[in-house]
């Protein structure tokens, strides 16, 4: 495929990866005047070579890339980012939410723990919740040196030839990259052809629940509507003429939803219930994935008039709303 384009050439780094992502994607942006590295990969070697290897076989190194553009802050996307700028410094950018993240502020950290330990108590999870909470604090120290060391900077509403659109629901922060133009999108983990991407539960800046499905929803119904043909994901294959794959992904939202319903139905009130009534074993397995699945379907759901929630001793409990 050709993907070379008059002011620019987008040049990709595939790694297979043993899991259900199947790959880890970044890209290269080739100008006149730039080198661009959207997205970094995980810190691992197999990720590095990649960039190493493919910087050399289109007669570039290291040292020509000008910055770093990231999707979002999650660590498949900007693992080698401290590596690339130790040996050359160059600019970061990223969405405003993201810096915190990014650069594992402490105080944040410890508001997102805190914001976990009450939403888990109050979904019913008790013990699979607090262990993931322990988890959550014990990262924080554990995972000082994932701090993103150069300035990130804000990216605005335009960069180098594609327009910056936000699009959260997998994460507050992400951004996708999109060329009016000739039609082509960067689109971080807003849609991926082989998986639906999880809408992750997070606070915000004030500790407030964001409602991601939403978020996600909006913003694959934002994409939808643009003129689109070709998008380049952060796994899996590229994704010709999305929109298609778009409504696939918007009726597997509703299709979960009414399932979500219909346990509510059988009797199964507690966001913690729902998750182990519907995902079984994956309850324990992915407890963080699964409980920000049916957290944030019920939120959509409420959301929608379809339900309600009542709190008993400390619980959230869900019941259809018949008005």
């Amino acid at each position: 495929m050709e993907l070379r384009k008059q002011n620019y050439e987008i040049i990709p780094i595939i790694v297979d990866v043993p899991s259900n992502l199947r790959t880890i994607n970044f890209f290269l942006v080739k100008a006149k005047e730039s080198l661009a590295l959207i997205d970094a990969g995980l810190d691992h070697e197999a990720c590095w070579n990649a960039l190493l290897e493919t910087l050399q076989k289109n007669g570039l190194a290291l040292h020509d890339l000008t910055e770093i553009i990231l999707t979002h802050n999650h660590i498949d996307h900007v693992g080698l980012v401290n590596r690339i700028i130790a040996d050359h410094p160059i600019q970061v950018y990223a969405h405003k939410n993201a810096i915190p993240r990014l650069k594992r502020d402490r105080q944040f950290l410890e508001m997102r723990v805190e914001f976990f330990s009450k939403l888990y108590e109050e979904m019913g999870c008790h013990e699979a919740g607090r262990k993931q909470v322990d988890y959550l604090k014990e990262s924080i120290v554990k995972n000082r040196k994932l701090a993103i060391r150069a300035e990130i900077i804000p990216v605005e509403s335009s960069h180098l030839d594609f327009q910056i659109i936000e699009v959260p629901g997998h994460a507050p922060d992400q951004i996708a990259l999109y060329d009016p133009k000739h039609r082509w999108m960067i689109s971080g983990d807003l849609l991926i052809q082989h998986i639906s991407s999880n809408a992750l539960v997070e606070p915000d800046s004030f500790g407030r629940r964001m409602p991601t499905l939403l978020q996600h929803k909006h913003s694959l119904e934002k994409v939808s509507d643009l003129p689109l043909d070709l998008v380049f994901p952060g796994h899996g294959v590229f994704i010709q003429d999305p929109k298609d794959l778009i409504n696939k992904r918007l009726k597997g939202i509703e299709k979960k939803a009414e399932k979500i319903m219909n346990l509510i139905l059988n009797g199964v009130t507690t966001a913690s219930g729902l998750a182990q009534a519907y995902y079984g074993n994956k309850y324990s397995e992915q407890f963080s994935l699964v409980m920000s699945e049916i957290i944030g379907h019920l939120d959509y759901l409420e959301f929608n008039g379809k339900i309600r929630k009542e709190m008993e001793k400390g619980v959230w409990h869900y019941s259809i709303n018949k008005e």
